[in-house]
């Protein structure tokens, strides 16, 4: 059986109920969430074995974001504790064409003051045969950058297939290294890489050929071009996948996706259009938790994978919290063109 192994941050979610403004409210809704951790339970739901690898702070408020994994069957006995914090993040949910805003209070969490040789990562890695981890993560400090690396490279060793999500936050780099500085030697390891074109372009300095990337809009055929640029800069990685999301207002979204693997550039089969969000915050990472589910489960068939990735995601953005808590059972509904939502009775 596969065993998927994902290392990163995981955050108390506080979002305002509803709609509402921060300056509206005078209590927030609690859940966690981050990128890994989302990938996490997502390939959790799909019946994988997976585990989530991060440090903790050994209080109360750790504890229970330990407990809250485990609930949705990730394994988190490779989490180490220490620090003082877990770090937060502040939602406000937009609606129409006003966006959603997000504030962050994670200066100092624990994982940010992790060190290289903190996680043994001999025993981490003990029957895995993938390994995830995304751009946030070097993002957080040079220490998390460190053992990022440092997960990477037994990783490599092992001959465990390694994948990332570039997700670049501009916000985040401000440990005096930029993401050019530091992504390209990590990213040198991974053989799966997910990223959109401006991932590509602030993060590795590759741009699509003879277009504008600040425009807001890229077709799936010109990130032909990046992929092939981004193969060329790094020769292991055997495949390139981006979503393509229209931003059409805060509650209606286009989302499809493209795979490209060397030879040919797959399209997605589907491209939704999600009208009525419900929240779209972890929505790239479902489609990355979808993309490693269906490259395991159709390993000779990038196109299937595509399709579910896709598909998984266009259904997160139905699901309240970060996590996406949906079956394979039910992507694999919409995958195959039943997007009734009728009651299932």
């Amino acid at each position: 059986m596969n065993k998927v192994v994902t290392f990163g941050e995981i955050m108390l979610r506080l979002a305002t109920p509803g709609y509402a403004r921060f300056s509206q409210v005078d209590s927030f809704n609690a859940t966690y969430g981050g990128g890994e951790a989302n990938v996490a339970v997502s390939l959790a739901n799909y019946g994988l074995d997976v585990d989530f690898v991060s440090r903790l702070p050994k209080n109360d408020i750790g504890r229970a974001c330990m407990m809250d994994l485990r609930k949705y069957g990730v394994n988190v006995d490779n989490i180490v504790w220490g620090g003082d914090r877990l770090g937060i993040y502040f939602l406000e949910t937009g609606a129409v064409s006003r966006g959603s805003k997000v504030v962050y209070d994670r200066a100092h969490s624990a994982i940010s003051e992790i060190e290289s040789g903190m996680i043994d990562w001999d025993q981490v890695f003990k029957g895995a045969t993938w390994f995830h981890w995304t751009g946030i993560t070097p993002a957080i400090s040079q220490g998390a950058a460190d053992v990022c690396l440092e997960a990477i490279q037994e990783a490599n060793k092992r001959g465990i297939t390694v994948s990332t999500d570039l997700n670049y936050r501009k916000n985040l780099w401000n440990y005096g290294k930029s993401a050019g500085e530091v992504m390209p030697e990590l990213v040198a390891g991974c053989d799966v890489i997910l990223g959109n074109e401006e991932d590509a372009a602030k993060v590795l300095g590759i741009s699509p050929e003879g277009l504008d990337v600040t425009g807001g809009h890229v077709e799936a055929d010109a990130y032909l071009s990046v992929s092939k640029q981004i193969m060329k800069q790094f020769p292991r990685c055997k495949k390139v996948i981006t979503t393509l999301r229209g931003s059409i207002s805060a509650n209606h979204n286009s989302w499809t996706g493209v795979l490209y693997d060397g030879k040919t550039l797959y399209k997605a089969n589907n491209t939704y259009q999600i009208t009525h969000i419900v929240d779209r915050v972890g929505g790239g990472d479902s489609f990355m938790g979808g993309l490693i589910y269906g490259l395991l489960t159709y390993p000779d068939n990038d196109q299937n994978a595509l399709n579910f990735a896709v598909a998984a995601s266009c259904l997160k953005h139905t699901v309240y919290g970060d996590y996406n808590q949906v079956t394979v059972e039910e992507v694999e509904k919409l995958m195959n063109g039943d997007a009734s939502g009728r009651v299932a009775r």
